[in-house]
């Protein structure tokens, strides 16, 4: 079928006898590589003939394969909305859907769902983020990993596509691409991924690299009937979704941020890690978020290379163009890390204060109570029912678990985050070790001492015990051991130091306003 007569078929199944079902009014939507036909209570999407480099449909055989494709993959995170793969009959001017005969082209038949279910047109809450971080990290638990011998997740197969997006632009754009920014952003990514050539080849020998999604963004992920339906995994490039899984989340957090949801890209980024404990994976977000936005600001640059594109669309798709090329550049600047302790004895609000924080703040949230049962392969809300000094709370469990705060702070502060360590800190020599760190690193340090009254403790501590909701299994016997094991801070950590009374809890931006002031009156 030549170029003629696939516009004869586009225009066939514009009407509503292409189709084996009743169907009101067709609608048409077109990206830069497919067609989509909202037909009734389906969607039926084609693929455009085209050779982009990076993707080949330039034959029916092709096209087959990854329609086939295409439903395999996305029925892993959308099985409710990817069907089955239909034939296209009949002749260009005249299209039938499922019908006999010889098939002119291929479509992949979805469950159709309002635009609005996108979750780029939706009021975003924090509980469904954190419902979107656990799918996307159970899932990145689930899927397969990338064979020690083939190509995928390889240092050269990183950088390649990065690369391949800084050619495209060009070529789609020629002298209008803004070539200085695009030389420095070249410049940058060549050296990070030269400083970055050991640790690519070590996450991808312990199975970081995995058979992802590989366009995970908002407009790739719809709320249906209650349900997040993760869809349009990339089926066309096995190299662009074996990857590492740091790159697939650095995606969705690099769409919140430049959709100005900076809060919610900081939740979705401490969930997730909560629940994988991939922590190493944030030496490499800024780089991959820098890949991510070339990625976006690659499809603008096709669509405006694009024939079809009005003047007022074209506009449009060069302020994003240019939004994206800022906010990669945004990326490549160094920063000057910071380190938090929060402590206080069980009940006190560590943990209520420091998840408040970690969407006001651009920090990383370690949790002990979480460690902990990482420590021993339980998960967070997993119920032990151990007793003080036994189980997984025995004194060398404690040891090991405060061993490990340290060492992911140490590797967090050593990527240029921010962290908040969320721990009892009761001892003395402890909160010391960490404030050593913070030297070591020439990072700011602040201690987030939260106290309460006794009593107030322990109401609290019953309560979440009779919930079963949170990680901490503290009880009254804990506490009690807390009280009498407590080591006042001294006067010189009460110079880093800001005291909350949690009963009478101030205002988060108050919080927030006395950590910069201590900051400030403590340069390192």
């Amino acid at each position: 079928m030549d170029a003629s007569d696939f516009e004869s078929l586009i225009e066939g199944l514009r009407r509503p006898r292409a189709y084996p079902h009743a169907v009101g009014r067709v609608e048409h939507i077109e990206t830069h590589i497919s067609h989509v036909f909202l037909a009734g209570p389906y969607a039926y999407k084609l693929k455009k003939p085209i050779d982009l480099g990076f993707l080949d449909f330039s034959t029916l055989e092709r096209r087959h394969r990854f329609c086939e494709e295409e439903l395999r993959l996305n029925q892993r995170l959308a099985p409710e909305l990817y069907l089955d793969v239909m034939p296209i009959t009949g002749s260009p001017e005249e299209p039938q859907l499922g019908g006999a005969g010889e098939a002119l082209e291929w479509a992949v038949r979805m469950r159709r769902f309002p635009q609005s279910a996108l979750l780029a047109r939706q009021h975003l809450t924090p509980e469904l983020i954190d419902r979107l971080a656990e799918q996307v990290a159970d899932f990145h638990g689930r899927i397969p990993i990338a064979a020690p011998d083939s190509p995928y997740g390889s240092a050269d197969a990183v950088l390649a596509p990065m690369l391949e997006n800084l050619t495209q632009i060009r070529t789609c754009l020629g002298d209008t691409a803004t070539p200085e920014r695009l030389a420095r952003i070249e410049t940058w990514t060549r050296a990070r991924w030269a400083d970055s050539l050991a640790l690519i080849e070590q996450r991808r020998c312990r199975g970081a690299v995995r058979e992802c999604h590989g366009d995970m963004h908002r407009g790739n992920i719809a709320l249906v009937d209650g349900r997040l339906q993760i869809f349009d995994a990339i089926e066309f490039n096995p190299a662009l979704r074996w990857i590492d899984t740091a790159s697939e989340i650095a995606f969705l957090i690099m769409d919140l941020e430049q959709a100005g949801d900076w809060a919610l890209a900081r939740r979705f980024l401490n969930r997730y890690l909560e629940r994988r404990g991939d922590y190493e994976a944030l030496r490499l977000l800024d780089f991959y978020k820098v890949y991510r936005a070339m990625v976006r600001a690659k499809v603008l640059a096709i669509r405006l290379g694009q024939a079809d594109c009005t003047p007022e669309e074209a506009e449009a798709d060069w302020l994003q163009y240019q939004h994206y090329l800022s906010l990669a550049e945004s990326y490549t600047q160094r920063r000057q890390p910071r380190l938090m302790i929060a402590c206080g004895l069980s009940g006190s609000g560590k943990s209520r204060l420091a998840a408040q924080l970690r969407e006001a703040l651009p920090l990383v949230h370690l949790r002990s109570d979480i460690e902990r049962k990482r420590l021993f392969g339980l998960h967070e809300k997993a119920r032990t029912l151990t007793h003080l000094d036994a189980g997984i709370y025995f004194p060398s469990a404690t040891d090991w678990t405060y061993n490990r705060l340290y060492r992911l702070a140490d590797a967090i502060l050593a990527s240029g985050h921010d962290v908040l360590v969320d721990a009892t800190f009761t001892s003395r020599a402890r909160r010391c070790a960490f404030a050593g760190l913070a030297h070591r690193h020439g990072a700011g340090f602040v201690i987030l001492a939260l106290e309460a009254p006794a009593n107030v403790l322990r109401q609290r501590i019953e309560r979440r015990l009779a919930r079963g909701e949170d990680a901490s299994e503290a009880n009254l016997e804990v506490l009690e051991h807390q009280i009498r094991r407590h080591e006042p801070l001294t006067e010189t950590e009460r110079a880093s130091a800001i005291l909350i009374d949690s009963s009478h809890a101030p205002a988060l931006e108050t919080v927030v306003q006395r950590i910069e002031l201590v900051l400030d009156a403590r340069p390192v």
